[in-house]
């Protein structure tokens, strides 16, 4: 697996910072051009070298990260430091050369890493990437850690009891490449999953992810736009103990701000929360208590603006809805919300009412 952590900060190979999403700073772009093949033969470190000068010169991000990175997936490995010392310094095959340079002039063209070279790592699995799919960050990683603890503790407590009896089902809003319900999946072997999102590409490359890895069975996948259908959405369950969603939730005024690597290559649909940002977590709140068992839980990944709004608007639009916490990413902002449907009680004498 791709050798990196969370500690040492996500790269989407052009993102210099972290923040919404994980990318901010606008850079200029410079129109470029790729360099022409070697006329001589060279070998593998003259290349990344060569690269990386390049990518300096051009201003893209991450220079030699990214000839490292390429270099690594053409000897059909995860890193560069993975690759026996002895191939970096024999001379590049002719065919090797000339793909070496057809990947990085695409890198020049500040398409992100990932779609480069078609793959990457998201927790334990290997997924296939293609644009305009979403890149999942390392706060989606985060984000199913945190669903896979709170879901494990949870089945200790009794007031967990009807959340255990529907724990087979998850519904992912949002699905990208797959990342979150295929990650919850392989943890869980007793989970079933359902993933809608409304892009048809990305269902088809949810799909072919799944299929990859062995875990088509478990997983139902929809075109369904939620905030244009989401009756379609709420027909497929009633009964899940689990809702999870990395929804778009940038302000619509950050969308300028974002990288070449994002604005030229990613989907839009999948950044741009609306004025607030709010904009589909409204819309998947709304749809929460008609998806969820009793006691069942929302988990967001959501802007670190976005956790005192989302409880006052719940509170206010969402009786059926307890806003239960905000957690921190591993950069100390407020990432993720939990939220869980309260118990609906009906009987002869109480009436009928709402318990936490």
């Amino acid at each position: 697996m791709w050798s990196r952590s969370l500690g040492a900060g996500f790269r989407l190979f052009g993102c210099r910072s972290a923040g919404p999403k994980g990318i901010w700073g606008s850079s200029a772009v410079r129109a470029c051009s790729a360099p022409v093949l070697p006329a001589h033969r060279i070998t593998a470190l003259q290349a990344m070298d060569s690269w990386r000068k390049h990518f300096e010169e051009r201003g893209v991000p991450e220079p030699e990260e990214s000839s490292h990175y390429i270099m690594a997936h053409l000897f059909g490995a995860k890193t560069i430091q993975s690759v026996e010392q002895r191939k970096l310094t024999e001379f590049l095959s002719r065919e090797e050369t000339e793909q070496m340079w057809k990947l990085c002039s695409r890198r020049l063209s500040r398409m992100p890493v990932q779609y480069v070279i078609e793959e990457w790592d998201f927790r334990d699995l290997t997924l296939k990437m293609r644009p305009p799919v979403f890149i999942p960050r390392p706060e989606t990683e985060e984000l199913v850690e945190l669903v896979l603890t709170d879901l494990e503790t949870r089945c200790g407590t009794e007031d967990a009891l009807d959340a255990l009896d529907a724990l087979h089902t998850c519904v992912e809003v949002g699905c990208g490449s797959g990342a979150i319900s295929l990650s919850l999946l392989r943890s869980l072997p007793q989970l079933k999953a359902i993933a809608v999102d409304q892009s048809q590409q990305a269902v088809d490359l949810t799909r072919e992810n799944a299929l990859r890895l062995g875990l088509q069975d478990r997983l139902q996948i929809h075109h369904i736009d939620v905030m244009k259908d989401p009756e379609a959405a709420l027909s497929l369950c009633t009964r899940a103990s689990a809702l999870v969603s990395n929804p778009p939730y940038l302000f619509y005024e950050d969308m300028s701000k974002l990288e070449p690597e994002i604005l030229r290559f990613e989907d839009p649909s999948a950044l741009d929360g609306g004025e607030d940002g709010l904009n589909v977590i409204k819309q998947i709140l709304t749809m929460a208590p008609k998806i969820l068992s009793d006691h069942g839980r929302a988990y967001l990944e959501v802007d670190p603006r976005h956790p005192p709004l989302i409880q006052q608007w719940v509170e206010v639009n969402v009786k059926e809805l307890r806003y239960v916490e905000t957690r921190h990413d591993i950069t100390g902002r407020p990432r993720f919300c939990i939220l869980q449907k309260r118990e609906l009680i009906q009987g002869p004498r109480a009436g009928s009412g709402l318990r936490n």
